[in-house]
């Protein structure tokens, strides 16, 4: 076993969680940097994703008691009867089976693991005979851009549908785990990052063009080379306004140049820099208010996406930041995966801090992922450090750094300015492990 998950067996044995001798199935997934992509995703762009070595852990036991008792450590235990979640046989609409969370913040965070029974009733036919017990334990940091709430979903997806022999191949199980996120926890993300914690290799980055979850061969970084992430201490959440306001604004945009017919088969990344400069930057608005945007085109082509008529939305920044970043993207996979050398390494980093200010641009940026930015580039590519933008959705979290296999002491430079600057000494992401599905499950004995 992989001594982390050795460590989580032994948390279990010592908390008596589980009544002694009890035969569970313990999952592992890990949390992962967004290196390019990002908030482009939803807008079909390829996006490249390092899996880390940080990871959420479930341990699940099956029981003949018919209700879900769901712990994770350090929490109070949430416990829901099957009958709740199916009443007469028929399982929870999705509006349903999000209410109670949304009411109850306290328990919010159990909407992930509850939500992965949700879809597979609803999506799967599954129907569940017998109760479950599953304990979950995390070194993934939550609130840092760096799919936390992906990985709880894809661990319990993983130890569900092995303690229950339920036949998933693992892209299936991270297109679940989304609508659990989107339509149970009511979070609006796009699929890159359970795609990333289910199906990611150790050591290089998931490639997937989000189009809607294409996974394409992966991208070993080269050995000249490593991934690091620093966090800024500033939460971020894809629930935001910020993040839901942007994402609106990209799906407007799209609506109000492709109308309602299947140009660029409903993706703006699908629409060439070139083209977009020529023909269809100028038709887009700075802004607009939603009221006006329903009144002329009625909906969005997002069915996960609110356009709220007493909001008014940016329109034309967070329409074009998925064109731009596709492009971006692509070219940075080349480079990557071309001759070594340091005027490559430059090249790649660039892209990272172009990637960054389209960011900021979108309205997306924060003040201490700004800083650290910013700190990167004083260091430079002399210090081995090329490139850093901002991870995930934004507005806080964590910056992800491209640097030389050997420029630890420069990363520690970098964390250390910003504690001076800002009074917050930030952890350090360093390392890489493989997805839930490369895992698998472990049998274990309490």
């Amino acid at each position: 076993m992989i001594d982390d998950v050795d460590a989580f067996v032994t948390t279990l044995r010592a908390g008596e969680l589980f009544e002694r001798g009890a035969r569970l199935i313990v999952t592992r997934s890990p949390g992962r940097l967004d290196v390019m992509g990002g908030i482009a995703d939803y807008s079909g762009s390829l996006v490249l994703q390092y899996p880390i070595a940080e990871a959420t852990f479930a341990a699940i036991e099956l029981i003949d008691k018919p209700v879900i008792e769901v712990t994770s450590i350090g929490r109070k235990p949430y416990v829901m009867p099957l009958e709740s979640i199916a009443p007469g046989g028929e399982p929870l609409s999705y509006a349903d089976a999000r209410s109670p969370f949304a009411q109850n913040g306290e328990h919010h965070w159990a909407a992930y693991a509850i939500g992965v029974f949700v879809v597979l009733m609803r999506e799967r036919g599954v129907s569940f005979s017998r109760g479950c017990r599953i304990v979950i334990s995390s070194n993934v940091p939550e609130g840092k851009g760096i799919s936390s709430s992906a990985a709880l979903e894809t661990a319990v997806m993983q130890a569900v549908a092995s303690a229950f022999q339920i036949p998933l191949q693992p892209q299936a199980m991270a297109l679940l785990c989304q609508k659990a996120e989107n339509l149970v926890a009511g979070a609006p993300c796009g699929v890159m990052d359970q795609m990333t914690c289910m199906c990611g290799e150790k050591d290089a980055l998931l490639a997937l063009l989000c189009q809607p979850a294409e996974l394409q061969p992966a991208v070993r970084v080269p050995e000249d080379l490593s991934v690091w992430g620093i966090d800024s201490g500033e939460r971020h959440a894809v629930s935001g306004s910020d993040y839901a306001s942007v994402r609106a604004g990209a799906f407007m945009g799209y609506r109000i140049l492709a109308g309602t017919d299947a140009r660029w088969q409903g993706y703006l990344a699908n629409i060439t820099v070139e083209e977009f400069e020529r023909e269809h930057v100028r038709r887009l608005p700075e802004e607009m208010s939603g009221a006006e945007f329903l009144s002329r085109y009625s909906h969005t082509t997002d069915t996960v996406t609110t356009v709220d008529p007493g909001r008014t939305y940016r329109i034309r920044q967070p329409a074009s930041h998925p064109v731009y970043e596709h492009h971006r993207v692509n070219m940075f996979r080349s480079l990557l995966t071309a001759a070594p050398g340091e005027e490559r390494r430059k090249e790649l980093g660039q892209l990272m801090y172009q990637s960054h200010e389209g960011y900021s641009a979108c309205g997306l940026g924060s003040r201490g992922t700004d800083l650290i930015v910013d700190l990167v580039r004083r260091e430079g590519s002399g210090n081995g450090l090329y490139g850093a933008r901002i991870t995930g959705g934004g507005s806080g979290g964590t910056v992800v750094i491209l640097a030389r296999s050997d420029a630890g002491e420069a990363i520690v430079r970098v964390a250390e300015r910003y504690a001076e600057a800002t009074g917050h000494r930030p952890y350090i992401f360093q390392g890489s492990s493989s997805g839930a599905a490369g895992f698998g499950s472990r049998a274990t004995i309490v």
